[in-house]
């Protein structure tokens, strides 16, 4: 009669004065006594499900990004919230439809996985030393169930930089717990290289992903082009924006919650916005002007098309001096702007210290306006070589790069003067 892995599955996978934990087929049996408890109990825990990745309906971009990116993965959630569940289903995932070869880490071993599945637990009561076998059989995949203490991560990242792509499952209540529990752990500078990708389970349903990588800028918030430093940014995988960033300020290590663009203004914002509009009355009696902050030092103003050139003035002068006395950086748009005009895509490149928009020859000497995801940025004329070049040390180029790296379209219409 042939046997099956289950029929094997018995086994005391943890004994301690006074508990005992035994693995029975599907059964985890845990027993407690005395001294450890007052009194005899016996608890028996059962699984309630076992689905496979479909039945999650995740979507293509996030299974494509399983079938080829993401090496190092969180599963994430509070208690109870179906996190084994969704590593059991990632495991036969990566086992029958990669042809991949996965173990597993666990104490005790109660995930129901199949039978080419191989479970391992702590070897002579250390998962160090199961880690170092694991790291000779070299698996393809290893779920590490689950990560609580300080050398569970260590050796999770320890088998990660070796190579072997590891799904590790961790107590969570919000998604940036997940990341927050490795800091201090690890160092700052080498934890994209460990996890790229989190995935956050509540109520047995996939409701954030997150992906994790390294890059060198400003953080959010801070203005001085010298305070650039290493900074891991936490995006939303589905949307792309930015929803947190990480970084070492002194000597501590920052974890900013950024937000999405779209804010309420503040009390100084608002503010800043009655005193452009004075500022630009002065210069341009009886013009109809309109401010929109959209940062602390960038604002966007409306006016009639025929007040805009006394604005700008010669080679620029005017709106320089109006910008250097208010110390904000400002775009200009008519009100007939209604966004519908016809826009096109312009290709962007990054050259030296500059950001160089691409126009062609065609173009030379026209104005454009500017665009990020519908959004004025700024009008600029082509120059001689048929691109519009901005220095990397200004905010605009910033704004550009960082939708570059979102893979949001620059795009430009032609200015009618």
């Amino acid at each position: 009669m042939e046997r099956t892995k289950s029929d094997f599955k018995s086994f005391i996978e943890i004994e301690r004065e006074g508990a005992t934990v035994v693995q029975f087929r599907e059964y985890r049996i845990s027993i407690a006594r005395p001294p450890f408890s007052d009194g005899f109990e016996i608890t028996v825990v059962r699984p309630v499900a076992k689905v496979s990745l479909k039945d999650y309906r995740l979507p293509d971009k996030l299974i494509g990004r399983l079938r080829e990116r993401a090496k190092g993965i969180l599963i994430a959630g509070p208690p109870g919230a179906g996190k084994t569940t969704f590593a059991q289903a990632i495991a036969e995932f990566y086992s029958k439809n990669l042809n991949s070869i996965v173990k597993t880490m666990e104490s005790p071993r109660d995930l129901q996985v199949s039978a080419e599945i191989t479970q391992y637990a702590p070897l002579e009561r250390s998962m160090e030393k199961t880690a170092d076998i694991l790291l000779l059989v070299r698996p393809d995949y290893t779920i590490y169930d689950e990560l609580r203490k300080t050398r569970d991560f260590r050796i999770f990242a320890d088998m990660r930089l070796a190579g072997v792509g590891m799904i590790g499952v961790v107590h969570a209540t919000r998604p940036i717990d997940a990341i927050q529990r490795i800091l201090g752990r690890v160092e700052l500078g080498i934890i994209p290289s460990i996890v790229d990708t989190t995935i956050f389970i509540n109520n047995g349903n996939v409701e954030a992903v997150y992906d994790v990588a390294l890059t060198v800028k400003v953080p959010s918030g801070m203005l001085e082009a010298d305070l650039s430093r290493p900074v891991i940014e936490i995006r939303n995988f589905d949307t792309g924006d930015l929803t947190h960033e990480i970084y070492t300020y002194g000597e501590q290590t920052i974890v900013m919650e950024v937000g999405v663009t779209t804010y309420e203004k503040t009390p100084v914002q608002k503010i800043a916005e009655r005193e452009i509009i004075k500022e630009i009355k002065k210069t341009v009696p009886g013009a109809r002007v309109e401010v929109d902050m959209k940062s602390d030092k960038r604002a966007t103003v409306w006016m009639d098309e025929e007040y805009i050139p006394k604005l700008i003035g010669k080679k620029g002068k005017t709106i320089d001096e109006v910008e250097r006395r208010i110390g904000i950086s400002i775009g200009v748009e008519p009100f007939r702007s209604s966004g519908n005009e016809e826009t096109f895509s312009v290709d962007v490149q990054l050259s030296g210290n500059y950001v160089v928009l691409n126009f062609g020859k065609d173009n030379i000497g026209t104005p454009f306006d500017i665009l990020v995801k519908d959004e004025y940025l700024f009008t600029a004329t082509v120059g001689k070589k048929g691109t519009i070049k901005i220095k990397k040390d200004i905010e605009l180029a910033g704004i550009i790069m960082d939708a570059l790296k979102r893979n949001i379209r620059i795009e430009a219409r032609i200015r009618n003067e």
